[in-house]
């Protein structure tokens, strides 16, 4: 916590400026503060705290899972509820949304599940690249494993995933590669299988952090 983890990712995204530093995915350059061009490009962000930045709670579960869809679910230029339905339906089935159905109020949701609408947008879009912050945060013992189940089974179908975790065994068990950062900085790069719990607790720790390597910062 307060190393720039989500600080760095929002600058990835292009929620916060960046002021140094270049973002590509597919060999194009995404523009510095443009979530639009990001999004368009294939890349996707599910916020550390989806009840502030990423959901409309007060909207039902289709209002907010068709978001990042406009073109797919617009019939000359008007939202077409057929088309919203037949897509977010079947990625809330694939997902096990508990909800008495799609027009229930977000609000009503459980903390797993309004975490599960937040990953149907996001499917929804298609992306080729999708940074989860601390996605497992406020929900309880049983969504925890819904999510890890449905991460693997994303990185399986061929997603790029980066997920951002304050929270060792989850890091552990969902990584092929671990970076640590600590005051701004990585501080530390380590490849499955050979995760030392000890040296990324090392990693961690502000006093650690090399002087040449240079600091997150965005504006």
């Amino acid at each position: 916590m307060g190393a720039g983890r989500s600080e760095l990712a929002k600058g990835v995204f292009g929620f916060d400026r960046r002021l140094a530093g270049r973002v590509t995915l597919d060999g194009v350059d995404l523009p510095s503060g443009d979530t639009a061009a990001a999004i368009l490009a294939g890349l996707g962000f599910a916020p550390e705290d989806r009840k502030q930045e990423a959901l409309l709670l007060l909207q039902s579960i289709l209002d907010n899972a068709v978001l990042c869809i406009p073109d797919r679910v617009s019939t000359r230029g008007l939202f077409s509820r057929r088309k919203g339905v037949a897509i977010v339906g079947e990625i809330a089935r694939r997902l096990a949304i508990k909800a008495p159905s799609l027009d229930t109020p977000v609000s009503r949701l459980s903390g797993g599940n309004q975490q599960k609408v937040v990953l149907a947008r996001w499917l929804a879009r298609q992306p080729k690249v999708l940074i989860l912050d601390e996605p497992t945060r406020g929900v309880d013992v049983g969504a925890k494993a819904e999510i890890y189940g449905l991460i693997r089974d994303l990185t399986r179908a061929g997603l790029g995933l980066i997920v951002i975790s304050s929270e060792m065994p989850e890091l552990i068990g969902l990584s092929d590669r671990i970076l640590v950062m600590a005051g701004g900085r990585i501080t530390g790069a380590f490849t499955a299988p050979d995760f030392d719990e000890e040296a990324i607790l090392r990693a961690a720790m502000p006093a650690s952090t090399p002087p040449d390597r240079e600091r997150v910062t965005a504006r």
